[in-house]
């Protein structure tokens, strides 16, 4: 019983983690899954988030462009105003393009933003990164478990909402429009639609919910760098989205939760076996455990655990 309360610590730290992701996997199964858009660069989007909620809400440093100090909630919004409309200009400049060359765009925005974020160290730290962000309710409950429980209470509240607006945004006539344009955009067109703005609004609204995502991250952890978001965050939440299953809220939530669980233990357990001489080939083989977890899936259920269902529906009502 003695080691109780640093198993509740770090089961609220794994879940918060969780939970954060959850919100970003939510935005990429917005966009890939209901509309058929190949993100790449969702690490970027992240980035973007994570640094204009700390450098809008951190004290003032002279060092440093921002410190402004406005309150956390500000600096989330703000973080889904510039993740959204970063993600609104990406989408103007590629979304007529094809999947491959969006992916390719879409990637390039990501190493960009990490570059950006690198070099310009009057405004981002550079490689020091940005400390001492704030976090909500320290003020009342310190630094404890307590502290990550309220925050574990916080994200979970915000996954909430997040999925009932998507879920709602999904099963509108919009969200219709949002599959048509997936499965066939002269066909959507045909009826009057644009597929072009239907897309740039999923990619946009998408991005805000990654923005978010990096915000609560950056407020969690208190210092963010750019190593946090290198390209194999995107990775992680593609294998999220299709483990979990795309097209649908709940696969994507599930998800989240069962590779960040995966990734977590696999990564205590090479730890355990692999000398301290080899970590690195151990992460290496940690992501390669991954892609055979993935692998896996689309060999066993290329859906997901809960993918869409719409075609089961469809032959059902066919069948009638």
């Amino acid at each position: 019983m003695a080691d109780l309360p640093g198993i509740v610590s770090y089961a609220a730290f794994f879940l918060v983690f969780a939970t954060v992701f959850a919100v970003a996997v939510l935005g990429l199964n917005l966009q890939w899954g209901f509309t058929g858009l190949f993100n790449v660069g969702v690490a970027g989007f992240i980035a973007i988030g994570a640094y204009t909620s700390a450098i809008l809400t951190t004290p003032p440093i002279a060092e440093r462009v921002g410190g402004f100090g406005w309150p956390v909630a500000l600096g989330w919004l703000m973080a889904m105003i510039t993740s959204g409309a970063a993600g609104a200009l990406v989408g103007l400049l590629t979304l007529r393009l094809r999947d491959d060359y969006l992916a390719i765009v879409t990637f390039g925005v990501a190493v960009l933003i990490q570059l950006v974020a690198l070099n310009a160290q009057r405004l981002t730290g550079g490689p020091f990164g940005v400390q001492f962000i704030p976090k909500p309710m320290q003020g009342w409950l310190g630094t404890g478990t307590l502290w990550t429980l309220a925050y574990l209470a916080l994200a979970a509240i915000i996954l909430l909402i997040t999925y009932l607006a998507l879920e709602r945004l999904v099963a509108s006539p919009w969200g219709r429009v949002l599959r048509a344009v997936r499965e066939d955009e002269a066909a959507a067109a045909s009826l009057g639609k644009s597929p072009f703005a239907i897309k740039v609004q999923a990619f946009t609204l998408g991005s805000m919910a990654m923005g978010l995502a990096g915000a609560m991250q950056a407020h969690f952890v208190g210092y963010i760098a750019p190593e946090d978001f290198q390209p194999i965050l995107t990775f992680q939440l593609w294998a999220m989205l299709i483990v979990g299953g795309s097209g649908n809220q709940r696969g994507a939530l599930l998800g989240a939760f069962l590779v960040w669980g995966f990734w977590a233990a696999a990564g205590s357990l090479l730890r355990g076996f692999i000398p301290q001489a080899e970590q690195a080939r151990g992460a290496a083989l940690q992501v390669a455990l991954i892609g055979v977890l993935i692998a896996t899936m689309l060999v066993w259920r290329p859906r997901g655990l809960l993918g869409e269902r719409v075609a089961v529906s469809r032959h059902a009502a066919g069948s009638d």
